[in-house]
């Protein structure tokens, strides 16, 4: 086993060549053909690309009925027919006028028309109502199943309900251009150069369209929403680690937080003088409580023993 393996030794210089080569993928993809790209072929392609991709990018989503962006379309998401995004043509000097706007796939042999997002379960992608998987079915509207033993499917349609609460076919592909996704008051993030970011503009947009607190997802919760009070159907980590609390507990919680407004200093000044209270509580009081507790603990112990006749 050990004589299989390869020892390498990378220069210490060698993450700027490895960070370089990572940027070039993202903003030319395939478009080399498979050669790498000379520098001087590399800078004019940028030169030659760049700003159009800046000017006519297109935002690409799988949207619910009540304009949810479900799922943000990125570079590597799954086409139905089984190509990447980053493999369909995304680039235009020109956007298109026609809706809605077609994307076909530029993979050798593939006759997608337009791209089509397809959910997954887990690792597995949705079958079909007829029981076969989206790879028997067609990759041209309406989609229908060339499976041989089947003859009722008229197109893929499956009964996979997304975790927004709607149906697969109550979900439609979107397409659109900066201005008409600001019309439809969702973020548009950065410009930024790279090939066939589609629906993505930050971090949040790898979530699904319910776990996003942005207004292409679920949205902001409001301050009533996030003051209510706890309740037997919230997430039961929540309720583990909140209402669990006594009041006690609580009010250390809140006075252990910064508050608005409040610089490091007066921070810690406000803490030190919260513990220097609870130091300064009187030992008369502490005392009482000791000993009552201790009575207690006798009187329970007296009770015990009577009960098994060892006093009288």
């Amino acid at each position: 086993m050990n004589d299989r393996m390869v020892h390498l030794k990378i220069p210490c210089n060698a993450n700027a060549s490895i960070d370089a080569y990572r940027e070039y993928k993202l903003i030319v993809g395939d478009d080399d053909g498979g050669k790498t790209f000379t520098p001087e072929q590399y800078e004019e392609y940028k030169k030659r690309v760049l700003p159009q991709r800046m000017m006519n990018r297109l935002y690409t989503s799988w949207t619910n009925e009540d304009g949810m962006d479900c799922k943000l379309i990125g570079p590597e998401t799954q086409c139905f027919c089984e190509h990447r995004y980053r493999d369909h043509k995304t680039d235009f000097k020109e956007i298109p006028t026609d809706r809605p706007i077609m994307l076909p796939c530029r993979a050798k042999n593939c006759r997608c028309a337009s791209y089509h997002y397809i959910p997954r379960r887990g690792g597995s992608v949705v079958r079909c109502t007829c029981k076969h998987q989206a790879s028997q079915h067609s990759v041209l509207h309406p989609y229908k199943c060339k499976a041989a033993s089947c003859s009722t499917c008229q197109g893929f349609k499956s009964s996979y309900t997304c975790p927004c609460g709607q149906t697969y076919m109550q979900h439609k592909m979107i397409v659109e251009t900066k201005d008409e996704r600001i019309a439809r008051g969702h973020p548009v993030g950065q410009e930024v150069p790279y090939q066939a970011m589609g629906g993505i503009t930050g971090f949040s947009s790898l979530l699904d369209g319910y776990c996003r607190l942005d207004p292409s997802g679920a949205g902001v919760p409001s301050l009533d929403e996030l003051n209510k009070p706890m309740t037997s159907s919230e997430h039961p980590f929540l309720k583990k680690h909140i209402s669990t609390r006594g009041d006690s507990e609580m009010a250390e919680f809140e006075a252990s937080m910064k508050q608005p407004g409040e610089s490091e200093l007066d921070y810690y000044e406000r803490r030190y003088q919260q513990r220097l209270a609870v130091k300064n509580i009187p030992m008369a009081s502490k005392t009482n409580v000791k000993w009552g507790n201790t009575a207690g603990f006798i009187g329970l112990t007296y009770l015990f023993m009577a009960s098994i006749g060892r006093v009288s």
